[in-house]
């Protein structure tokens, strides 16, 4: 049997003193896509951070397509077909589009593959092609957002982490966001969405593991669901 693109077993993380995550257990499988949801300062972020390398696990064990990766250095994590598409708009905003996404291919593919690369991008993602000479900064908040996956995708990971792509942007650009991530999730790719828009997530995920204090409190599958998140996170944010 294929293993897990992704497994946590019983992870804890830390900032310094501050303890973020506790024993937290959990799978995706190839092609899955699981929901991470809970209110602020639940240790989402954290849980996005640990499962692409970004910050080490203080205990447990990460494993990626069964190999564990609990010592391992980010760009291994990258090697392995775990991509991160972070929270924020993470563009140069002094660059423009194009500029933006060479200097990511250039790291990953190499100068070669470049023009493979940006081919790749403007075919996922017409619309920065039309953008392509404009300045990153001056893009819309939806169309950073792109700018961001398009730097991420172009060599099909296996497992896209998405950490908030959704925060502080009008509904409308939300739906094509998540239009977007569908698009990417049929190509094969499996998914972790880490976010605080419930029903968007939940329309898209299998899945849903709910956060709240560092610890999971509930896995199960997302359809009707909903009602149990929404109180879940009522009661998560009325107790902090």
């Amino acid at each position: 049997m294929n293993a897990p693109i992704l497994e946590f077993v019983d992870v804890e993380a830390a900032y310094g003193p501050f303890r973020a995550l506790f024993g937290i257990s959990l799978r995706i499988e190839p092609g899955q896509a699981l929901a991470m949801l809970g209110p602020n300062g639940a240790g989402k972020t954290t849980v996005a951070r640990v499962a692409s390398g970004l910050v080490a696990a203080s205990s447990g064990q990460v494993f990626v397509n069964g190999i564990d990766m609990s010592d391992r250095p980010t760009h291994e994590f990258a090697q392995a077909g775990v991509a991160h598409a972070p929270e924020g708009r993470s563009v140069f905003a002094t660059f423009t589009v194009q500029e933006n996404l060479e200097l990511s291919f250039h790291r990953v593919l190499g100068r070669s593959g470049v023009a493979a690369g940006l081919d790749r991008a403007y075919e996922l993602f017409p619309l920065l092609g039309q953008r392509a000479r404009q300045l990153a900064g001056t893009l819309s908040g939806g169309e950073q957002r792109m700018l961001s996956l398009a730097r991420v995708l172009v060599e099909q990971p296996k497992l896209l982490i998405a950490d908030e792509l959704s925060l502080g942007l009008a509904p409308i650009i939300v739906d094509e966001v998540y239009a977007t991530l569908a698009g990417i999730r049929a190509s094969g790719t499996a998914l972790l969405i880490v976010e605080q828009h419930v029903h968007h997530a939940l329309h898209l995920c299998d899945d849903v593991a709910l956060l709240a204090h560092g610890e999971i409190s509930w896995t199960g599958p997302s359809e009707g669901a909903a009602d149990l998140v929404v109180n879940h996170l009522f009661d998560s944010e009325g107790t902090t």
